[in-house]
């Protein structure tokens, strides 16, 4: 997933309108020395890789949480964005055994194969009829 300029100024301008996040001269005094994305719009884009990856093609029931979420490096303009799923636990739910619980854990890559965010947490899917 390309990640642009304008994306990034209008997630911010509506959701996270912290200077850094807004204007180029002020994120360059930053920590971050130039424009980057939110953290929360970094979640969003992971969430739409993983729609389109296997979410919608799957019986996704949604899920209970995120047990945690670590953004490890800024995501700037310009960067392509990669995610990576690890299985870590799968186990049907013993209140409702037609709906399956799957740890996992997301690894959001840029274009050079930096981690920038990692997530741990919970999906249900629908089971398939025993």
């Amino acid at each position: 997933m390309p990640v642009s300029r304008e994306a990034v100024i209008e997630f911010a301008s509506q959701f996270d309108p912290q200077p850094f996040h807004l204007d180029d001269e002020a994120a360059r005094g930053s920590i971050f020395g130039a424009l980057c994305a939110s953290g929360w719009h970094t979640c969003a884009m992971a969430m739409r890789l993983m729609c389109d990856e296997y979410l919608l093609e799957s019986a996704s029931l949604g899920s209970p949480g995120i047990d945690s979420l670590r953004w490890h490096r800024p995501v700037f303009p310009g960067d392509t964005l990669a995610i990576h799923l690890e299985v870590l636990e799968a186990r049907p739910m013993a209140s409702r055994p037609q709906v399956g619980l799957t740890k996992m854990r997301w690894d959001l890559r840029n274009q050079d194969g930096t981690t920038v965010m990692t997530m741990e947490g919970w999906n249900m899917f629908g089971r398939r009829p025993a």
